[in-house]
């Protein structure tokens, strides 16, 4: 059985070189604030138009809650982008915390699909949608360890743009080996 390693670091996720950058996106696809819209600036008009591409389940809506998709990186610095969308805080009593690991095991189970060696991960929901970082966090872990033994995946990086972050979630990193 082959083991991954899951490391956090801090840095810009859009300057990273790996097979997939996973993207904290919205429903629509078509960009955003914070790391989706760092995410579409990056990698170039190509992104907005391959989102574009994707079929709406619903009007509005390419990529449900918990759900991901994916598409080429273009000017990135990797082969793909899983777009997966986060949820929302409201409280926690909203099923915030299974939306946010099937996002997770979503990005993952497309990373393995797509034979993804290395994968970064935003901190999905933590931002603009007021997840509780450090809950965020040991659901994020728990649901990447879900594919520990995965021949396919060699390394997860866990990308934080503060140190601040960095430093929490390499914390809780440690519990978990």
């Amino acid at each position: 059985m082959s083991e991954f390693s899951v490391r956090v670091v801090r840095g810009d996720i859009t300057n990273i070189p790996v097979d997939a950058i996973v993207n904290a996106a919205n429903e629509r696809m078509l960009g955003g604030g914070g790391v989706d819209g760092a995410i579409h600036r990056m990698a170039g008009h190509e992104l907005l138009l391959a989102c574009e591409d994707v079929e709406q389940i619903r009007p509005g809506v390419r990529c449900p809650t918990g759900e991901a998709r994916i598409t080429p990186a273009f000017n990135l610095p990797a082969r793909h982008v899983i777009h997966t969308v986060g949820p929302v805080w409201n409280g926690g009593d909203q099923d915030e915390g299974d939306l946010l690991a099937s996002a997770y095991r979503s990005s993952m189970e497309l990373a393995v699909l797509h034979d993804c060696k290395t994968i970064t991960f935003p901190c999905i929901s933590t931002g603009v949608f007021s997840f509780p970082f450090e809950e965020a966090c040991r659901i994020a872990l728990k649901t990447i360890y879900e594919f520990e033994g995965n021949p396919t995946l060699e390394d997860i990086l866990l990308v934080c743009f503060s140190e601040r972050d960095e430093s929490i979630y390499s914390g809780i990193l440690a519990d978990f080996m």
